[in-house]
């Protein structure tokens, strides 16, 4: 098997359905005769996803249930990671995310092109600003909702730039170059990530804390590896009440200080930053996935809800 995405959930009922037909057949550019599967991994929701909810779309999902779950997805992630039948694994560390078409097709050329290639896929908000300060405006599932009507999505998967804000993780302008810090899309060889040993399942924080960061940091400076940025592709983040995105102000700061104290117990240092030089690959699909040139429409329109 090609391919196998390791997608977590916990209380996602709403966002799943949507996920996984960004992850179907039928949406996935080149992904008719593609052999993959989804691992689907519930981490313990309260209620149990209910799989009559994607039985009508074309997309291979193997449904795993845990028990007795820890708050952390690492466990999820590992469980998900023995399952998996793929020589490629895509972690997707949190189910809210939509994919655009060609995220399969783009990051599977990395692989085929680059030797042990780490293939990273830009992370982006759903909405007009990052989701930690639209919500404190007023931004909910509601207003969510509208704006994937009005773009008709999945009719056309690339109209999610239209709709989207990509992380900036603390950069003043961004561009489809910026370096990234994590992905919540990321493919690489599912060997590597065994030799790595998983996921650490000392992050024990409900969420993972850093747990994400570490295992994107892990992977694109492992020895041999070729670390990939996509260009034109992204994942898109669905409002359901994260962790860290319903936080602001000095309560998501000291949040943060805690991830950082632990990540620093655990790997001995604080910098969570990679180093490793990235190849860029992709295309630019349509206008509004220029995000350079979006953020400049965007602060023009300041203030204007319709963009």
């Amino acid at each position: 098997m090609r391919l196998s995405v390791i997608l977590i959930a916990y209380d996602m009922a709403r966002e799943i359905p949507r996920t996984l037909r960004s992850l179907s057949r039928k949406y996935q550019l080149g992904a008719r005769d593609l052999e993959y599967e989804v691992m689907l991994v519930d981490n313990g929701s309260p209620e149990p996803l209910d799989a009559s909810v994607w039985a009508d779309l074309d997309v291979p999902v193997r449904h795993i249930q845990m028990e007795n779950a820890p708050p952390s997805p690492a466990c999820a992630i590992n469980r998900g990671l023995q399952a998996a039948r793929g020589e490629i694994v895509c972690l997707m560390i949190d189910g809210a995310h939509l994919l655009t078409p060609g995220v399969f097709k783009m990051a599977l050329s990395a692989q085929q092109a680059f030797d042990r290639a780490v293939v990273a896929i830009r992370y982006f908000y759903l909405g007009i600003g990052e989701q930690t300060a639209t919500v404190l405006s007023g931004y909910d599932k509601a207003m969510e909702d509208a704006l994937l009507e009005r773009i008709e999505w999945p009719g056309e998967g690339y109209r999610l730039f239209e709709i989207g804000t990509p992380l900036r993780s603390g950069a003043n302008r961004m561009t489809w170059f910026n370096r990234m810090a994590e992905a919540n899309c990321l493919f690489m060889p599912r060997a590597l990530f065994m030799e790595q040993g998983g996921a650490e399942e000392r992050f024990d924080f409900p969420g993972g804390g850093f747990l994400n960061l570490d295992i994107f940091k892990r992977a694109v400076e492992a020895a041999g590896v070729t670390p990939v940025q996509i260009i034109g592709e992204g994942s898109f983040h669905q409002l359901h009440g994260g962790i860290t995105t319903n936080k602001a102000g000095e309560e998501r700061e000291q949040q943060l200080e805690r991830y950082r104290r632990q990540y620093e117990l655990i790997r001995g240092h604080r910098d969570v930053m990679s180093k490793a030089s990235f190849i860029y690959m992709g295309h630019m699909p349509t206008r509004q996935s220029n995000i350079s040139a979006v953020e400049k429409r965007r602060a023009r329109l300041a203030g204007n809800p319709i963009l």
